[in-house]
């Protein structure tokens, strides 16, 4: 009988060390230990629909659980606040982003509260459906256990959990491009009219989620014309119908570009910066990254596989039609924002490519022509399940302390006191709620989301660069801004806007983080407030505001 045998190099030795796990996990197959036998039985309800579900669903609720601990007291990233600010006012673009993260927020708080939890629920049940959408790509190839193999190897690189949490508009990928993949599979294996039109919804879809999807369509039109079967394709009304349906679908967000300067264009190619020499440099991170991310998926892959790694020549070649329209796809993604980048001189993070990951493993895993022991999938289920308990019950807690105590580089720890104070100020200075917060950016969009009011957030949000008047000002009602005392572009804005303005009150506070009533970091909070012009303000405050004018006079 075969055994698992992986041989190490020990100077220019050959030393084989054999773990025998293939004959381990035959034998353990055949009669199987008592503990494993519910996992068996849960292996055994894939096929019936409901095992894949069920694991789906304990990762979201112990991963969600994972973030209201570790981020207990330290806020939303701004990223997630950002797309809860956006998608307070419904457009079909944004100045930094295409619209989707900014309807999905808004969709999800038009049904849940805007929370903390409810947010970090948003941003897992993201990566669940992403998840869900993987496995649909899965089972074109697969059946059994196989596709429960694959998303828990998924489940052990970063992009599911600690990539999701920053709901933006990368992670906002995680779904879109799985669900659009399955459908290019069904649509060029089918040709039917009816995926054809669906290929183009789900393209478009990733288009207004974010432009770096170019590179997944671009993919998509790679695999057709170098598969085998592109002719049948090609001659039939399905690709047309798909690129008909797509610009259709992308017609209100191209029309909002044309007539709004693109602003989000620009931002996006505000990447390139034409340097041959740091494009090189970027695109060995952007794999070195991608390998990095596959790192723990892939160790436990070659545990798996062991001697049958050989074999990998032989799978290739002999690779299905439909699996190699997948494997042209998956190179797709990687090469061509490769070249892109080398070509334009294109800033590339491997965290733009994180979505895409689950090409590869589907290709290696739907790939393997051997049969593949459930022994390995029920082990690999108990390494998730502890790596995610571990997470929960030791990493969170720990994580949150110290957090607590030092920070983080955005200060969102400090946010939720910082609205609150601005608005208790500003609400004793005019009697009237905060309707509209400037500033600091992301303190800007905190202020927004954790002030009771939750005033309109005016930006600099379009004048990050050039920082003038916040956007769209409302001078009938008034406005806040807020800056950290050591943010210096933030308080010379400030400094540059004070004396432009009618009147306005200026007033320092310090906030102070706070886990479980253990304080923590304190940071001072600089504020302009600039009252609404019918503000019954007590004379004191009108006294204050005489004393701000004639200090800048």
């Amino acid at each position: 009988m075969p055994s698992s045998r992986i041989t190490f190099i020990v100077p220019f030795i050959p030393v084989p060390i054999d773990f025998a796990f293939q004959a381990m996990a035959e034998r353990s197959d055949r009669a199987p230990a008592r503990w494993r036998r519910p996992f068996l039985r849960w292996l055994d309800g894939v096929e019936a629909g409901w095992a894949a579900p069920l694991l789906i669903a304990c990762f979201v609720a112990i991963w969600t659980l994972y973030l209201a601990i570790a981020y207990a007291g330290g806020g939303l990233h701004p990223d997630t606040l950002e797309a809860w600010t956006l998608g307070r006012d419904f457009a079909w673009g944004y100045a930094k982003h295409p619209p989707l993260m900014g309807w999905v927020a808004a969709a999800w708080t038009s049904v849940f509260p805007a929370s903390d939890w409810s947010l970090q629920l948003m941003a897992m049940a993201n990566a669940g459906l992403a998840l869900f959408f993987v496995d649909l790509v899965s089972r074109q190839f697969v059946t059994g256990h196989k596709r429960i193999l694959v998303l828990l190897l998924l489940m052990l690189t970063p992009a599911y959990q600690f990539h999701a949490q920053r709901f933006n508009a990368n992670a906002v990928l995680l779904a879109t491009w799985p669900l659009a993949t399955w459908c290019f599979l069904r649509a060029f294996e089918t040709r039917g009219s009816l995926w054809a039109i669906a290929l183009g919804c789900t393209t478009a879809l990733a288009m207004v989620g974010k432009y770096y999807s170019i590179f997944l369509v671009a993919s998509f039109a790679f695999a057709a014309l170098a598969h085998p079967a592109r002719r049948a394709y090609f001659t039939s009304a399905s690709p047309w119908i798909s690129v008909v349906t797509g610009l259709v679908a992308l017609a209100p967000h191209l029309h909002w570009l044309a007539t709004t300067g693109a602003s989000s264009f620009t931002y996006a190619l505000a990447h390139a910066n034409g340097i041959a020499a740091s494009s090189l440099v970027e695109v060995r991170t952007f794999v070195l990254g991608l390998v990095a991310a596959m790192g723990v998926a892939g160790m436990l892959w070659v545990l798996i596989a062991g001697t049958r790694l050989k074999q990998l020549p032989s799978d290739f070649a002999a690779m299905s039609p439909s699996l190699r329209l997948l494997f042209y796809v998956a190179i797709g993604t990687i090469v061509l924002p490769m070249l892109t980048s080398l070509a334009m001189g294109t800033d590339l993070p491997s965290l733009w490519a994180l979505q895409g990951l689950f090409l590869f493993v589907i290709l290696i895993v739907c790939g393997a022509r051997y049969p593949i022991e459930r022994f390995y999938t029920v082990n690999v289920t108990v390494i998730v399940a502890g790596v995610a308990l571990a997470a929960v019950l030791i990493v969170a807690p720990i994580h949150a302390v110290h957090r607590n105590d030092q920070g983080y580089e955005e200060r969102r720890n400090l946010y939720a006191q910082a609205a609150r104070e601005v608005t208790r100020q500003w609400r004793e200075l005019t009697g009237e709620p905060l309707s509209a917060v400037s500033g600091d950016g992301s303190l800007a969009f905190a202020s927004a989301f954790y002030s009771p009011d939750h005033p309109s957030n005016v930006g600099p949000f379009e004048h990050e660069d050039t920082w003038g008047f916040p956007r769209k000002p409302s001078p009938d009602r008034g406005w806040a801004a807020l800056c950290f005392r050591d943010q210096d572009l933030c308080n010379q804005w400030m400094e540059w806007v004070s004396p432009r303005v009618r009147h306005y009150v200026r007033r320092e506070f310090t906030v102070r983080a706070s886990l479980w009533g253990r304080p923590g970091l304190a940071r001072e909070v600089v504020v302009l407030m600039v009252p609404p012009l019918d503000s019954k303000a007590p004379a004191s405050a009108a006294d204050e505001f005489s004393a701000n004018r004639r200090a800048t006079e």
